[in-house]
């Protein structure tokens, strides 16, 4: 298998136009060509991490952190992230990191963690705007249904739990042909008037070149007139952090405990107790305190993050209880996402989850 079948597969899950602006996801080192004989999964990439790529044969290894964030202006070993990069490319291993497109999906990082503390109705905290777009195209009535079908198929007209949404209104258009034209419909050098629709649905921007091409591709007129708008809403399929419900109502420090035992915590550190039963439970993998202003926007009683600065734990307000769970100890479990993602996908390929802790905090307890 070649790996570009196997990166294309994770970017159709985690799109690499969901990761953050200082982000480095997708393929860091390799051949989109070059053939893969297995895949080790791991949290993080380091010269432990390679060896055991090595000693197992494998020469993909997909993780969650990048180990490339920024440009590497030379490459003598001066650090891990150069040793790592070296040995990665003598050995012919490639390197692909899913990072924070992971973190922004339906099913992926904050999906897992919603999972193991039993959350339900689970809806992303900090929905992403800017991400999706309108097309709005004009067709001969009788060909409507053939391209919003075309337009559907690709992608496109999906809101919320809805899928082949559309506005269409009947105009009348109109067009003269040169003598160079085909048209459709009318003659060479003559003012035509037809009666048209104009479609109008919504579609995420990274797949706007395919759903472009279905249009065209189903479309009859040889000049496709279409217009592409970006829009500001909100798109609540993908974004950063999840919020949830338990099932019942749980006593604060029994929760905690919970939490501590679920996620294999030495310490958790968090905020006061409040005195009342955890309901709503708000998470984020990895450093999350930046939402937890959208925590306490949306009412809950608790959120799990990591990596809380001191100061930042007075923002709680008393309005919630801030668990910090470590950085780590949150994303642990991202190894599973792709474990299960890709064993689905290609249930008889080498597919290897680390038997290595790369966790680089240590605590004395």
């Amino acid at each position: 298998m070649q790996l570009k079948e196997i990166t294309r597969f994770i970017e159709s899950v985690a799109p690499l136009a969901l990761q953050e602006s200082y982000d480095n996801s997708g393929l860091l080192i390799g051949n989109p060509a070059d053939e893969v004989s297995g895949i080790l999964i791991t949290l993080d990439i380091t010269e432990a991490i390679i060896d055991e790529a090595i000693s197992k044969n494998l020469n993909l290894i997909v993780a969650h952190h990048p180990i490339i964030f920024s440009g590497l202006k030379k490459l003598n070993g001066k650090n891990y992230i150069e040793r790592c990069v070296a040995k990665a490319i003598k050995n012919d291993i490639a390197l692909y990191a899913a990072h924070t497109n992971l973190d922004s999906v339906f099913g992926g990082v904050n999906s897992k963690i919603c999972e193991k503390l039993e959350l339900q109705n689970c809806q992303v905290l900090a929905p992403v705007s800017g991400f999706l777009k309108k097309l709005v195209t004009f067709v001969p009535t009788a060909d409507a249904e053939k391209v919003r079908k075309a337009l559907f198929d690709a992608g496109a007209g999906n809101i919320g739990n809805y899928d082949s949404c559309s506005f269409n209104q009947s105009g009348l258009g109109s067009f003269r042909g040169n003598e160079q034209t085909n048209p459709y419909v009318g003659e060479k050098n003559q003012l035509h008037f037809e009666e048209e629709t104009r479609i109008e649905t919504v579609f995420p921007k990274h797949i706007q070149a395919r759903v472009i091409q279905s249009l065209l591709n189903a479309h009859p007129y040889e000049e496709v007139a279409y217009d592409i708008y970006p829009l500001d809403n909100e798109f609540n399929q993908a974004g950063i952090g999840m919020i949830g419900e338990l099932h019942s109502p749980a006593d604060e420090l029994e929760f905690l405990q919970k939490v501590k035992e679920t996620f294999h915590c030495p310490v958790v550190k968090h905020t006061q107790l409040l005195g009342k039963p955890i309901r709503k439970v708000a998470v984020c993998g990895g450093s999350g305190s930046s939402y937890l202003s959208k925590a306490i926007a949306q009412k809950a009683d608790i959120f799990i993050s990591g990596d809380f600065k001191y100061h930042q734990f007075f923002d709680a307000e008393q309005q919630l209880i801030i668990a910090d769970i470590g950085h780590f100890e949150s994303e642990q479990f991202t190894k599973e996402v792709f474990y299960e993602l890709l064993t689905k996908k290609f249930p008889k390929f080498a597919v290897h989850l680390s038997a290595l802790d790369t966790n680089p905090v240590s605590y004395l307890i």
